[in-house]
């Protein structure tokens, strides 16, 4: 399938182009060259014409095609007689100093047969148009790997390396190479050209010789014109066209091209010679020749003078004659065939200057507007957030130096952006984004001190058993790495389920869950699978294993921004929080692994989802009020969670015969869960109860609340 966007590539069809324009610029020339030196020609070329019963020297309306033919042959330096017995016109060649005579003279019109030599002017044709073809040669060789790479990737073909490289190499200075490659051809021309002028011999009469100097002229003019408009046809189609399908955007970000910087006032000043004074060369160049000397006339008579002149003759005293030494004679006038050839060369001046307006205004209009449009089109999009945009730099001059610089400066906004959210992502791991959230902050630099918003959560908190005694076996270094490779276990679990740390204390974690309460229980029941998985790693490096408690319980905190000018913090104060962490603490002396509160359990939405069990009521430091706690059982080892599941409802009654002061009961049934799971902890606490009760009696104050009033 064909890419659309990539455009084909022009190379044999700009020589072509220009090659017309620069017959289309000197054709017209030979044409009023014709014109003008007809009767000189005609003069000179000794030629016999018909006479007409008349005696005059024109011909007839029926033999007007062949006296142009004539004419045509006498300017190729040829001369021609009109054989009566043939009916028609013979060809001669008019004899030069030394020419060689081929044969008697002709019986019938009594010139000499001459050897047929070419004029000075044909011949340059000839060898123009030789050149001209080997330029065409030339040029296409060279275009060629171009047409080819533009084909196959237009046609999403493998372009092989090699021919890569011969484009990338080569692309800037196609301008360069194809104008030079013709200026080659139209160079030699002209040194040849150069050389015939040179050399009077080459030249039959002097008016041979001046039709020659001129058409000299304007073929340099056209040449001149020509080379430039290959030259700037093919810049701008590099630049505009081609640039992106060879080199890659990163390389396109700044200028690659090697040449001088350029100025927009000098494009516009080419661009301004181009369509103007280069046209009006040739426009003059037309009119220069379309005057003719006053010194060809013979033998002026007064009243032509006048005819001449005008009433000047009287002004300036000039002579009523213009004799042969009369210093007048050097002027000009223009005469009906002038007129017409005139307005032929100023005719065709203009159609060359129509056409290269044209194309230079639109080539210069393109150049200027398409990278602005580019460069504008970018910038909104920059101004949308969409970072990714860099504008081609396609010139080499302030445009360029424009598009250069956004593209810099995009580069610096896009790195400055990015540094900012790789900053913000790192302080979204020590200030939660959930914590901005809630204070109703879009930024870090938002938050003030002293923000803060009462919200209801659940918190849970959780800590390592005995670390400080683990940690005594262990360097500092590894105690950091133990410790970081233990919280990379625990911060995803919190993470995905809808949780988020407010800190970490040592190796304790506090973290928040601000939307179900059962978010922090699914949370807690995975982080103990996730520890037994972190013990099981720990283990085949030789490190301790580790165990954990969690507390959980739910309330109303406020969350907010504490500390000073130099240093704040974000921070959760709450007597909820300081409950959580008491129940966390309660963790060691029930020998349980999760534990939560009396209004956790009301508020979650579906309480029988989990294994859990009444465990006590409590009073906790710092708490005036009891709580009612339970254990979630799902968060032991499969052994004993199977035997806690087990015992469930014997465990029940037994606390409520203890709760009922049937202590006796109470013990029996403790008892026996004992002896089925030996590792319940909680049991094991009740059974002390029960016997110190038994032993010592029961206090006057018993209300079956345990007081707690250590931080463990």
């Amino acid at each position: 399938m064909k890419q659309m966007n990539v455009p084909p590539y022009y190379g044999l069809r700009i020589y072509l182009i220009s090659t017309l324009i620069y017959y289309l610029l000197v054709t017209p020339f030979i044409g009023v060259l014709f014109l003008k030196y007809a009767p000189q020609l005609i003069e000179k070329g000794e030629t016999r014409y018909r006479r007409q019963e008349t005696g005059s020297l024109l011909p007839s309306a029926d033999s007007l095609d062949e006296v142009f033919d004539s004419l045509t042959n006498v300017l190729l330096d040829t001369s021609i007689y009109f054989n009566p017995s043939k009916g028609d016109f013979d060809t001669l060649v008019k004899p030069r100093p030394g020419a060689e005579i081929q044969g008697e003279a002709s019986a019938e019109s009594g010139f000499p047969k001459l050897r047929s030599e070419k004029s000075p002017l044909t011949t340059s044709f000839n060898l123009q148009l030789k050149l001209l073809l080997v330029s065409f040669i030339i040029g296409f060789i060279f275009n060629l790997p171009f047409k080819r790479y533009f084909t196959r990737k237009r046609r999403n073909r493998k372009i092989s390396r090699k021919l890569f490289l011969f484009n990338k190499r080569l692309l800037l200075f196609t301008p360069i190479i194809n104008s030079g490659i013709l200026l080659l051809a139209y160079l030699s021309a002209t040194i040849y050209m150069t050389v015939i002028l040179s050399s009077p011999d080459r030249f039959s009469d002097e008016t041979q010789r001046q039709i020659f100097r001129q058409f000299f002229y304007v073929s340099m003019v056209a040449s001149v014109l020509v080379l430039l408009f290959v030259y700037f046809w093919q810049k701008h189609r590099v630049h505009i066209k081609y640039l992106e399908h060879v080199y890659t955007p990163e390389e396109l970000r700044r200028r690659i091209f090697n040449f001088k910087v350029g100025k927009i006032r000098n494009r516009f000043l080419v661009s301004s010679i181009m369509t103007t004074f280069l046209p009006l060369t040739i426009v003059i160049l037309y009119l220069f020749i379309s005057l003719t000397p006053v010194a060809e006339l013979d033998n002026v008579t007064p009243e032509q003078v006048k005819i001449l002149l005008g009433n000047y003759t009287q002004l300036f005293g000039l002579p009523e004659s213009l004799d042969e030494g009369s210093p007048y004679r050097s002027l000009y006038y223009v005469n009906a065939i002038d007129n017409i050839s005139m307005f032929i060369g100023i005719g065709a001046g203009i159609f060359v200057s129509f056409i290269y307006i044209f194309l230079f205004v639109r080539w210069t209009t393109q150049d200027i507007v398409s990278p602005v449009s580019e460069l504008l089109s970018n910038m909104r999009l920059t101004g949308e957030g969409k970072l990714n945009n860099f504008t081609i730099v396609r010139t080499n001059d302030e445009i360029g130096q424009l598009t250069e610089g956004y593209n810099d400066m995009s580069q610096k906004i896009k790195d400055y952006i990015h540094n900012i959210s790789r900053m913000n992502q790192a302080y979204s791991r020590f200030v939660p984004q959930q914590f901005l959230d809630f204070l109703g902050k879009e930024s870090f630099v938002d938050i003030k001190l002293g923000d803060q918003v009462q919200q209801e959560m659940t918190i849970l908190f959780t800590d390592i058993r005995r670390f400080t005694e683990i940690s005594e076996s262990m360097t500092p270094k590894e105690n950091f790495d133990y410790l970081n490779h233990y919280l990379g276990y625990m911060e995803p679990v919190i993470r995905n389920n809808n949780g988020f740390i407010d800190k970490y204390m040592g190796d304790s974690i506090m973290a928040l869950f601000p939307e179900n309460p059962g978010d922090s229980i699914n949370a807690s029941i995975e982080m103990r699978i996730k520890l037994v998985q972190f013990n099981q790693v720990m283990g085949q490096f030789g490190k301790p294993e580790i165990d954990s408690g969690i507390g959980i319980h739910i309330g109303k905190l406020m969350l907010g921004v504490v500390g000073g000018e130099g240093r704040m913090d974000g921070t959760v104060i709450s007597d909820a929080v300081n409950l959580a962490s008491r129940l966390e603490n309660l963790t060691k002396i029930y020998g349980c692994a999760i534990i939560i509160s009396e209004d956790t359990l009301i508020k979650l939405d579906d309480p029988s989802v989990y294994n859990y069990r009444f465990l006590d009521i409590v009073k906790v430091k710092g708490k005036k009020q009891a709580v009612y706690i339970f254990e979630i059982i799902d968060g032991e080892p499969e052994d004993i969670k199977r035997l806690k599941i087990q015992t469930k409802l014997q465990f029940a009654r037994a606390i409520n015969y203890y709760k009922n002061k049937d202590f006796r009961k109470a013990l029996e049934e403790f008892s026996a869960i004992h002896e089925i799971n030996m590792h319940d902890r909680a049991t094991f606490l009740y059974i002390n109860r029960c016997e110190k009760i038994l032993r010592t009696g029961v206090p006057s104050d018993w209300d079956g609340i345990e007081i707690l009033d250590s931080k463990f």
